[in-house]
């Protein structure tokens, strides 16, 4: 075991099977700090990983441009993922989702010029724009790749209707939604059976839930003033109640086997063969995470896990409800 490289769906596409999420680095979470994410994303390559994730809102900008920093003459060791599809202007003002052919080639533009190079290995489309066909967003895409400006195509948070529509117009790598102990729906909803028989690759985001299943956040009064944790209904009330209950089980089954909450949780997404980012702005905690890569489950431990945290365990919505609304199923 230990992170290796994987195929990433059928298209070509190589990557750790442990990434490393960037956007907490910049936005969304709280504190940052450049000298700490930047020590993060060099140790993450002295322990073999090299899938890094980051989008054009995170920030807005901010992530891309920290990330080129790293990347800074040592391109090929790196590879990018970035996202579009959730416009934003050059100033930074987030105008909604937009799918449109126009848009997408503005804003890889803007990426490769914010990132500092040529090329993304990864390009995926944020979230789908209900009002654009996704047949033209994807065709659009697929002439970045025609042009040298991107390598594999990507889809975050779609439903399988809108899979299959994409992949009929170029081959899709990989799909990144949501994943963990405390949301599985991809395993019911038709999103995973049609990965499968397509030959897309899966990327895990939050495999911790966000945190929740470090078990090292008791209250939302953990979480920094302006962390957007704050606002995700499974950190408020009576959900947070009941979802740390289910952590205290995790965290039962991981002191059993000599392993922490975080190390647990992400081992057993990584067991399913999937890649996964968790995201971490400091090197404590990426050094926590890798060593997860280590971790082998038996069948009976598996079982384990799956009963304290069955497909449907969370209390409360994954979003709020706005941001609900986004989610292509």
């Amino acid at each position: 075991m230990g992170i290796k490289t994987i195929d990433l769906g059928k298209s070509g596409l190589k990557v750790t099977n442990l990434g490393l999420g960037c956007m907490g680095m910049s936005a969304f979470y709280g504190e940052t700090n450049e000298e700490e994410s930047l020590a993060t994303i060099d140790l993450a390559l002295e322990l073999g990983i090299d899938f890094f994730d980051t989008a054009e809102i995170y920030g807005p900008f901010r992530n891309e441009i920290l990330l080129s920093k790293a990347i800074k003459g040592r391109r090929d060791k790196f590879v990018v993922a970035t996202k579009t599809g959730i416009e934003v202007d050059d100033d930074g003002a987030f105008k909604g989702i937009n799918g449109s052919p126009a848009y997408i080639r503005k804003a890889i533009d803007r990426s490769l010029k914010h990132l500092g190079t040529d090329y993304v290995d990864l390009y995926y489309v944020h979230r789908i724009d209900p009002n654009i066909p996704i047949e033209e967003t994807i065709g659009a895409m697929s002439e970045l790749v025609a042009n040298g400006k991107v390598r594999y195509i990507g889809l975050s948070e779609a439903g399988p209707e809108t899979i299959r529509k994409a992949h009929a117009v170029h081959p899709v790598s990989a799909l990144q939604t949501e994943y963990s102990l405390f949301e599985r729906s991809i395993e019911d909803n038709g999103i995973l059976e049609t990965i499968n028989e397509l030959g897309i690759g899966f990327v895990s985001y939050s495999p911790l839930g966000r945190g929740l299943l470090s078990g090292e956040i008791k209250s939302p009064d953990d979480l920094d003033a302006d962390d957007w944790r704050r606002t995700n209904p499974r950190f408020q009330g009576d959900n947070m109640k009941k979802n740390l209950e289910v952590v205290e089980e995790v965290k039962r089954i991981a002191g059993a086997k000599g392993v922490t909450p975080s190390q647990l949780a992400l081992a057993w997404v990584l067991q399913k063969g999937f890649s996964a980012i968790p995201g971490t702005k400091r090197r404590k905690y990426l050094a926590e995470n890798a060593k997860a890569a280590e971790i082998v489950f038996t069948d009976e431990e598996l079982s384990a896990i799956e009963s304290v945290a069955p497909s449907g365990v969370a209390s409360g919505n994954r979003y709020p409800d706005a941001q609900m609304g986004s989610l292509n199923r």
